[in-house]
């Protein structure tokens, strides 16, 4: 289940934030950093996650690592949101024609109950 461990990674904000850094394009750790109110080992130890979850991969570039979301992480993380919206829409669909079943059927004619007869009470003088 690759994506409980994506969904868990990203309930971090820190991390949620040092992950959509990444969305405008490949950063190093000092440059994620800059825009972040944490430390740059901090976004190191993000990163090590969103990567442990397939959200991020790296790449080594002379001594520094570049980080991009990993895009074949995304596609299972996005395969379970979008199989989740389908049977939301499904049971949606479901609804709305037992309503429109419901509407178009014709009304029930009500019942002609007798009404009883009021109740006569004796006077007393």
């Amino acid at each position: 289940m690759a994506y409980a461990e994506a969904l868990t990674a990203l309930a971090d904000p820190t991390r949620r934030a040092v992950f959509e850094a990444l969305r405008s394009g490949p950063r190093t750790v000092g440059e994620i950093a800059a825009g972040l109110p944490v430390s740059r080992p901090a976004v190191s130890q993000h990163l090590r996650v969103l990567e442990g979850a397939q959200l991020v991969s790296a790449r080594q570039h002379g001594t520094r690592r570049i980080y991009r979301v990993d895009r074949a992480g995304l596609a299972i993380l996005r395969g379970y949101l979008d199989s989740f919206w389908s049977d939301v829409l499904e049971a949606f669909r479901a609804e709305a024609e037992a309503q429109a079943r419901a509407a178009s059927e014709p009304a029930p004619k009500p019942s002609r109950a007798r009404r009883a007869a009021p109740k006569r009470t004796r006077r007393t003088r």
